[in-house]
């Protein structure tokens, strides 16, 4: 059978590849070779199996661990130079959407409401941050160390995504203490309670409503960073991650019997 191995779902394969009958084959046949597979959270677990129900007994449901490491040394007002932000950082509110300029990830979706609510009032600004596209001009990536320390300085971390298994920028958003806007989708939802660890939107007119809600509720915020500080904490230790992870690679060695 060759080398042992197994498999970590991301999202993207399950939420959007599945559909596509030859992907699905080729997925399934991996599952069936794979000693073991992982999903992030029990919903995507199901999904797995109403796929592919060969797979039941060697799916693992592990969340992902977070760490956050802002760089000390990070300096913000380059940043804002970088992203062509010229105005006085006093009352300046900068929402921060981290993602690929991919289909799946939609980074066009709020740009209309967001670009009309910014010319009601000026200190509001959207900036994103991500692998280039020829010819598109946004923010390239950055050292996970400088962009957490962007982070800290936002008012915001916005997810817009079409699906998502889990994302890590909005585990780190609530590791730093920072606000999360998301998409209303399974994947957001699963570690998003609406208005207890952040908010989340269905459209980009609630968007707008829920940021300019945001900018001026300071009691929200404070209760929205305390509450994603904590689930974070309880729920998304790397410690166990990494504990999951080697017992998973010593059931490859054949070092654990089950």
């Amino acid at each position: 059978h060759g080398v042992p191995f197994g498999v970590i779902f991301g999202g993207t394969d399950v939420n959007e590849d599945a559909g596509q009958e030859e992907k699905k084959e080729v997925m399934g046949r991996v599952l069936q070779e794979a000693r073991f597979a992982v999903a992030f959270t029990d919903s995507m677990k199901e999904t797995v199996l109403t796929q592919w129900p060969h797979a039941k007994g060697k799916i693992y449901v592990q969340s992902q661990g977070i760490a956050t490491t802002p760089n000390a040394a990070f300096d913000w007002n380059s940043f804002l130079e970088r992203a062509e932000i010229h105005q006085s950082t006093e009352n300046l509110h900068v929402f921060l959407l981290v993602c690929g300029l991919r289909r799946v990830k939609d980074p066009v979706y709020l740009l209309d409401a967001f670009s009309e609510w910014h010319q009601e009032e000026p200190n509001v600004y959207m900036v994103i941050v991500g692998p280039e596209a020829r010819g598109v001009r946004l923010l390239g990536e950055m050292p996970q160390g400088d962009l957490h320390a962007a982070l800290r300085r936002c008012c915001a971390l916005v997810n817009s995504s079409v699906s998502e298994g889990m994302s890590a920028a909005i585990l780190e958003a609530m590791d730093l203490e920072v606000p999360v806007l998301a998409r209303n989708i399974p994947g957001n939802a699963a570690v998003v309670t609406h208005g207890v660890t952040g908010l989340l939107f269905a459209d980009p007119q609630e968007f707008v409503c829920l940021a300019k809600r945001l900018v001026r509720d300071p009691v929200l915020e404070k209760a929205l960073v305390a509450n994603g500080r904590d689930y974070v904490s309880r729920r998304h230790s790397w410690a166990v991650e990494r504990d999951t992870y080697q017992h998973l690679v010593e059931k490859l060695e054949g070092h654990v019997e089950e």
